[in-house]
């Protein structure tokens, strides 16, 4: 029989925990597979790793992480993942805006042989228009600009074989942005289709300062076009002033020099500046991912764990640190 593990990070995720615990698990019974449950708690300041723990108390299947400080959702997934000895894994949000009553549609599809089966978002409720929009943008921006297809509305709700497991498990890098490294490893990949509900409970942590930085932690893990670009916009800038240059010669030759024209050379000078910060502020952003990648630290820590005991031993060790 096969095993699937559900993978379920978790950031101050109190209030909603228990009621997501038990759609999981009406749907995990419902399941051929033996199941086990995974809550990786990323450093919450509420009740969070008090509930995991009691849930692990009571049900056999639930086991839990308690990373040591809030590495961020990226590397709580990694955390997880990392720790699923199982034939395939479920990465699902603890909110309940994504239904586990989809898994089921998803084991479907990864039993017909697909390796990574993921859930496109026909439909959005309880988010606001400019959020929608943001969301759309940030995506067909990806599809443009990256040599990786990210799918379209598709956040981190998945399942993944073991074999698309193991390879994921080798890309270490430390500027992670998970759904394009779900991409990035290829594999047969298919979409399941869904509607996604409003938060049941709690506050989102995502506000449009975390959501423009993994934005731009997306696109320069995944793409040089802004380098390219700050060639080309740097490059007929030059052409501009160059030609503007030679105006302003002809003009003194023809018509003799004058003190004239101090506002249009003010325009030049900081339009000229503007770009050059610009070119200079996106080169930064490449420079500063570089030197974090050359200090190799871990990815995280794991304070405490509760191992699911239910289950058989695992077939891979459990690590406790992300050292390799």
């Amino acid at each position: 029989m096969s095993k699937l593990t559900v993978v379920v990070p978790a950031y101050n995720e109190a209030a909603v925990l228990e009621a997501f615990h038990q759609r999981l698990c009406a749907v995990l019974g419902s399941l051929p597979q033996t199941c086990d449950v995974l809550y990786v708690d990323d450093g919450s300041h509420d009740a969070t790793w008090t509930i995991i723990s009691q849930l692990a108390a009571r049900d056999a299947r639930c086991g839990g992480l308690k990373l040591s400080r809030n590495f961020g959702k990226e590397a709580a997934l990694t955390a997880g993942l990392d720790q699923v000895d199982a034939d395939a894994a479920v990465v699902i949000d603890a909110d309940l805006q994504d239904p586990p009553e989809l898994i089921p549609q998803l084991v479907a599809r990864w039993q017909e042989g697909y390796d990574v089966v993921y859930a496109t978002r026909s439909a959005r409720a309880g988010e606001s228009r400019l959020k929608k929009f943001t969301a759309a943008a940030f995506y067909r921006t990806m599809e443009k600009m990256s040599d990786t297809s990210v799918p379209r509305d598709t956040g981190d709700f998945r399942l993944m074989s073991r074999r698309a497991l193991d390879a994921l498990h080798q890309l270490r890098e430390r500027q992670r942005f998970m759904k394009g490294l779900f991409a990035w490893i290829g594999y047969r990949q298919t979409a399941v289709y869904y509607q996604r509900d409003p938060r049941l409970a709690g506050q989102t942590k995502w506000n449009y300062w975390r959501l423009t930085q993994l934005a731009i932690e997306g696109i320069t893990s995944f793409s040089t076009a802004p380098l390219k670009l700050a060639t080309w916009v740097g490059s007929a800038t030059a052409l501009l002033a160059f030609v503007y240059g030679l105006e302003v010669i002809v003009k003194a030759l023809l018509y003799g020099n004058n003190v004239r024209g101090y506002p249009s050379l003010m325009v030049v000078i900081l339009f000229l500046g503007g770009i050059q910060l610009l070119a200079l502020g996106v080169i930064g952003e490449y420079l500063g991912r570089n030197y974090a990648e050359s200090k190799r630290r871990p990815l995280y820590f794991i304070e405490e764990k509760h191992v699911a005991r239910d289950t058989t031993p695992a077939s891979h060790p459990l690590r406790t640190s992300a050292l390799d």
